[in-house]
């Protein structure tokens, strides 16, 4: 039998990963709660600052915004998405997302279905121009 004891897991408990950009945090993944279908965290952009483009091939990805201006680039298709707006990129779409705006973005994403390995499940498109520095959009001049 299955243990169905709640799992929760705090932002504030799962380090920033900054690899790709911006401030990412996998709350919910086969690590943190033993998922199976799926993994959710939060993403967080302070102003000018990006995730580097990238795609999924197993897996959609469901953003939720639940401050700030998003603005996310689907297949070269820019769209921008305010509080409490979602938007869904499709398996295999490149994306990349920037906050353009002034206020810090703060977001909540999900991707499911769970690629056969973990390291299947994002592919790079894009470097990140300093590794380990804020990153800014082109036309920032912060």
């Amino acid at each position: 039998m299955a243990d169905t004891r709640p799992s929760v897991i705090s932002r504030a408990e799962v380090p920033p990963n900054r690899r790709r950009g911006g401030d990412i945090r996998v709350l919910l993944s086969p690590r943190t709660v033993a998922s199976t279908s799926g993994f959710m965290g939060s993403l967080t952009l302070a102003p000018g600052e990006y995730v580097t483009e990238h795609y999924h091939p197993y897996s959609e990805e469901y953003l939720y915004v639940v401050e700030g201006r998003l603005t996310i680039t689907i297949e070269g298709n820019a769209v921008e998405v305010g509080p409490d707006q979602a938007v869904l990129v499709p398996i295999n779409a490149r994306h990349r997302a920037e906050n353009r705006g002034t206020r810090t973005v703060r977001a909540v994403f999900h991707l499911g279905p769970l690629a056969p390995r973990p390291e299947l499940g994002h592919v790079d498109t894009e470097d990140l121009a300093n590794p380990g520095e804020r990153q800014f959009v082109v036309g920032d001049r912060g």
